[in-house]
């Protein structure tokens, strides 16, 4: 072997994931090797420019940039870069420049190809160098997105300006205009900690001057009370949700209790899709069922934006579930305008993917009904049943097609009095059983999204309450939690769907999120968490130290990545004109996409054997 050979072959030996390949192999390696010297500043590599072997830096330093610019990550001596090109048909997916005068070392692609087909030590220190890549790669994302991973208090650009509320409309119009903003907190003189209410520009214009109100009365004649607040530390994506559900243009900003000031939808829009706004507010402006479903179209225009844009599954599932909310509460009203006021106090619920804010455009309707205890069936029964039919067909008719289990309001089972609703989740919890809870489970992620919603906190109340005590009833969950297993066969190969329209497919939910959701909600229930997104239940799960360690970051990415599969599968379908579903072909997939959804998939199945080994003693 040539000298120059040989300092490549102690320099590979050195680090991963050459040292992980057999020495027959490792000299083969060094022999075809090249060396290249580029100077400080230089771009090796553009964005989808073709590539042909590994890139190894033997000294010197360099960066990897996103094709927007944004920095992905650094490399120094023994680091390896143009592997995921490598692995997507040749075409640099990540451009790279040096920061100071660096020599590489150039491995051929034909060689690198095969030690990661033929050696699996190769291949999965390959993965796990990508897998660091991949947490990178999401810090870096928020980083690049920072106007939605932004907290709310960044908004925030001068301090409230606030009134009595014994002054005058006159004097509180006056101040809004000196002092150039659209708000007026209005505060009781005697109570200084929170405001009791808050006026607008278009409160002067809709409550004064429309109706020709006297100015001189008082300002507290038309705030608006029952203040929403929002804490200075939540994200700038949870405000613009927090708007759109509650159909608000203005939030109070609290820090430890007290106002620090008031965010604008426009502050909120210059962080956000500009559709999403669109198309909630079209939605409350429409006047029947034929209307809101012509807002479909523009629905998929916006979901397939935020694709567009890189926004993350969090963002999108919140998103699109928003959208599916206020298409519920419109009909609610449509409802109420057609057969009258409720004679009784009523919630209506919002189940599974909209109640985790984890919804893409390709959903069925799952809700139920819970009705005041004062309820008589003989009285109030067919005003409801009108109210969930009218809802149920709206829904259907604007693409949340109808359950074909029947988990919907219109079925008796699921329109009952409040009492009648805890006895069900008492049943299920203290006398569990996997074939009682195989059609329950989805009753676990609920969300009130109209009428008294303090109805559906009670039920979850109960269950944070009484779930966790029980061992058998959480033993009973994770068994039904198994039975979606990912499709990965014995030799982590694909394993696809064998029949129906969609053979030699992978159905990313039904084998993907769905179980992911499944396990993590049964990790949930365990420590009573509060949230109800995978994601955020994940964060309570992690903190309680139920998973071993780096196994909820893990599933955290895991749950992501198939999501972002599934949601980027769904846009080009849209985009092509067809219709969207969550059948993904693997061919259809890169090479590098392949492997990371198999390394998704194996994280998923490693979780699911972890909770069978948690809760078998259930």
């Amino acid at each position: 072997m040539e000298a120059e050979h040989v300092e490549i072959l102690n320099f590979l030996r050195k680090y991963s994931p050459f040292n992980e390949l057999p020495e027959e192999e490792l000299q083969l390696a060094a022999k075809n090797t090249s060396v290249a010297y580029f100077k400080a500043k230089t771009q090796i590599l553009e964005f989808n420019q073709h590539i042909d072997s590994l890139h190894v830096v033997r000294s010197g330093s360099i960066e990897t940039y996103h094709k927007d610019g944004s920095l992905f990550n650094r490399l120094d001596e023994g680091g390896f870069f143009g592997e995921a090109g490598l692995l997507r048909k040749g075409r640099v997916r990540f451009p790279v420049r040096t920061i100071e005068d660096t020599l590489l070392y150039y491995i051929p692609g034909e060689l690198f190809n095969r030690f990661y087909d033929e050696y699996d030590s190769f291949a999965d220190a390959v993965e796990v160098e990508e897998q660091r890549r991949v947490s990178h790669a999401v810090k870096e994302h928020e980083n690049r997105n920072r106007t939605l991973a932004a907290r709310v208090e960044t908004l925030i650009t001068r301090e409230p300006v606030a009134i009595d509320k014994n002054a005058s409309i006159r004097e509180a119009a006056g101040l809004m205009t000196d002092e150039k903003v659209s708000s007026l907190l209005i505060y009781d003189g005697e109570k200084q900690d929170k405001p009791v209410g808050i006026i607008t520009d278009k409160d002067l214009r809709k409550r004064v001057l429309a109706v020709d109100r006297d100015a001189s009365s008082p300002v507290s004649d038309i705030m608006s009370e029952n203040l929403i607040f929002i804490q200075h530390n939540n994200r700038v994506f949870e405000a613009f949700l927090t708007m759109l559900r509650t159909n608000l243009h203005h939030l109070p900003v609290l820090r430890q209790q007290k106002v620090v000031g008031v965010i604008a939808l426009s502050d909120v829009a210059r962080h956000e899709s500009q559709s999403s706004l669109y198309v909630v507010s079209s939605i409350f402006k429409q006047t029947s069922i034929e209307e809101l479903s012509q807002l479909v179209p523009d629905v998929h225009k916006s979901f397939v934006r935020m694709v567009e844009e890189d926004a993350n599954s969090r963002i999108i599932g919140s998103a699109m579930a928003t959208i599916g909310r206020s298409f519920k509460q419109r009909l609610l009203e449509l409802a109420e305008e057609k057969y009258g006021p409720p004679p009784v106090p009523y919630c209506f619920l919002a189940l599974g993917s909209m109640a985790r804010d984890e919804q893409t455009v390709v959903t069925d309707q799952d809700n139920a009904m819970v009705l005041d205890d004062s309820f008589d069936p003989k009285l109030h029964d067919e005003y409801f049943l009108n109210i969930a039919q009218f809802v149920s067909d709206g829904l259907n008719a604007c693409g949340y097609t109808y359950c074909t289990g029947d988990i919907m309001a219109t079925n008796p089972n699921w329109r009952q009095p409040l009492s009648k609703w805890k006895h069900y989740f008492s049943d299920w919890i203290d006398n569990p059983s996997p074939e009682k809870l195989l059609q329950s489970s989805i009753f676990f992620d609920l969300d009130g999204v109209g009428g008294e919603t303090r109805f559906a906190k009670e039920l979850n109340q109960l269950i944070r309450k009484k779930a966790p005590k029980n061992k058998r009833f959480l033993g009973s969950m994770a068994r039904n939690a198994l039975n979606r297993t990912p499709p990965l066969g014995f030799f982590k190969d694909f394993v696809m769907e064998k029949d129906g329209k969609h053979r030699d497919s992978i159905n990313t939910k039904r084998r993907g999120t769905g179980p992911v959701a499944d396990l993590i909600r049964v990790h949930a229930l365990a420590i009573g968490a509060q949230r109800q997104n995978s994601f955020a239940r994940l964060e309570e799960i992690i903190e309680a130290n139920v998973l071993p360690k780096g196994r909820g970051p893990d599933l955290r990415d895991a749950l992501e990545l198939i999501s972002m599969v599934r949601i980027r599968h769904q846009a080009l379908a849209l985009e092509a004109g067809d219709p969207p579903d969550n059948n993904v072909a693997p061919e259809d997939l890169s090479d590098f996409e392949r492997k990371n959804l198999k390394d998704a998939f194996q994280i998923l199945s490693n979780a699911q054997k972890y909770l069978r080994y948690k809760y078998s003693g259930g």
